[in-house]
């Protein structure tokens, strides 16, 4: 599917009836579709819910001291809204439901000299850094999305739009509008601890395009593919531990198992927690990217007092390849992938320092914050020895109570650091109100 039109700055709409699209070529009865205006009965309607989120956005990320910079910096500033319904289910053995989603965009402020934010459509080429001629932002654009769900015992299907929170695929939303896939997906929950899912993505829509295609690999641009395949579960070994095993193949690029482990202990007025990941990634079929050795091992460790948490991470790639994944997806089997850097590179080690606070129990409820560092090293920059490192600054705060409650405002403030990124500076401003609709 051909991409939008960087260079546009009209009203970029592209939206598409993705339910019908991925019916055609899965074996979905198309009858489906049919029935669903005739089955709104039941619990269908009454256990529906709608929202609107409205997300205001600032963006601002200086390129200075970058390496070989294009550009002194990123700055744009939008208005998003967000519109999500699910409804329930109809009666019977098989329950027929439906989920909608759409999505609009609006330019605040944006120029030539400083676009690609990923905020807009219209800066990016191929998410990459490259500009293109004209690289103005789209005054606005919009997309939207339908699920079809079925619902048998504790078990669920979707086909159609989705936004997978898999450990594999765990869609994106750290931008103006949220990331989404077409394809479909079943989770198996019939067992008592055990639970199981697998499915396919075809098409990607990105946080900065309005309209799907083959979804691109991060660390390896140039590579697409139209199909991601995946099975996995969770087992539940009690109340505080489960242990989790998946495998994923994105065609004719790559193939991963990931061994995933977590454990939460109480000890006193402290809580105790740690997670372990495996993640081993290998060329599969043509290796679009090239041969792939990616081995991550990452792990977490924390301890939570009052409104006191403290965690101390360390990440290995262990490979000769950086880790190749599903682009804009939080990475999946990591611990250091933070807001810009990933610590993902051939044969990098990185440990992580966090320190979160609470106020609630400090008598400021809503309030929240967190520093967070990562040093990574042991990797290559033209065939010297390379080093990097990134801190984090996120405060947050929520309304509790007035005209406005519900009010969330976050300020998020990064500086690196690296010999292969140069220096940067970011800052990001985000307002997110919530109004629900049913």
């Amino acid at each position: 599917m051909p991409l939008i039109d960087p260079l546009s700055t009209t009203t970029m709409n592209r939206s598409c009836s993705l339910a019908t699209r991925f019916a055609r070529r899965t074996t979905l009865p198309l009858a489906v579709l049919a029935v669903l205006p005739v089955v709104a009965r039941g619990d269908l309607v009454e256990d529906s819910k709608a929202n609107l989120t409205l997300r205001n956005f600032y963006y601002n990320h200086d390129l200075r001291d970058s390496v070989a910079p294009a550009q002194s910096k990123l700055e744009e500033w939008a208005q998003g809204f967000i519109f999500k319904g699910e409804s329930g289910y109809t009666n019977g053995t098989v329950g027929v439901g439906f989920d909608v989603y759409a999505g609009l965009g609006i330019k605040l402020d944006s120029s030539p000299d400083r676009s690609g934010s990923a905020l807009l459509p219209g800066a990016y080429k191929n998410a990459g850094w490259a500009r293109d001629s004209d690289p103005r932002s789209a005054d606005n654009f919009s997309e939207a999305t339908g699920t079809i769900k079925l619902k048998y015992s504790k078990s669920e299907l979707k086909v159609g739009g989705l936004f997978p929170k898999i450990p594999l695929v765990y869609a994106g939303d750290s931008r103006l509008l949220p990331q989404f896939f077409e394809g479909a997906m079943l989770d198996i929950k019939e067992f008592e601890n055990v639970d199981i899912s697998l499915g396919q993505m075809r098409q990607v829509n990105q946080r900065e395009f309005a309209g799907t295609r083959d979804i691109q690999v991060g660390n390896y641009y140039r590579v697409f593919s139209d199909r991601f395949s995946y099975l996995g579960g969770t087992w539940r070994t009690s109340a505080q531990t489960s242990i989790g095993a998946w495998t994923g193949q994105l065609q004719d690029v790559y193939q991963q198992s990931l061994l995933t482990g977590t454990h939460t202990e109480r000890l006193g007025d402290w809580t105790l927690g740690g997670t372990l990941n495996y993640l081993d990634t290998s060329e599969s079929g043509s290796a679009l990217a090239g041969n792939l050795d990616s081995r991550m091992v990452s792990g977490i460790v924390s301890a939570a007092h009052g409104p006191h948490t403290f965690r101390v991470g360390y990440q290995y790639n262990a490979g000769s390849s950086a880790l190749p994944f599903i682009h804009d997806t939080d990475l999946p089997g990591t611990t250091n992938a933070i807001q810009v850097l990933r610590f993902d590179r051939a044969d990098e080690r990185s440990w992580q320092a966090r320190y979160d606070l609470d106020f609630a129990p400090l008598g400021v409820p809503g309030l929240a914050a967190f520093a967070r560092y990562v040093r990574g090293d042991n990797f290559k920059v033209n065939g010297e020895d390379g080093k990097e490192w990134e801190r984090n600054i996120d405060i947050s705060y929520t309304l509790q109570n007035g005209p406005f409650k519900g009010l969330a405002m976050r300020l998020r403030n990064v500086e690196l650091q690296g010999d292969a990124t140069g220096r940067r500076d970011e800052n990001r401003l985000i307002f997110a109100y919530t109004l629900p609709l049913l």
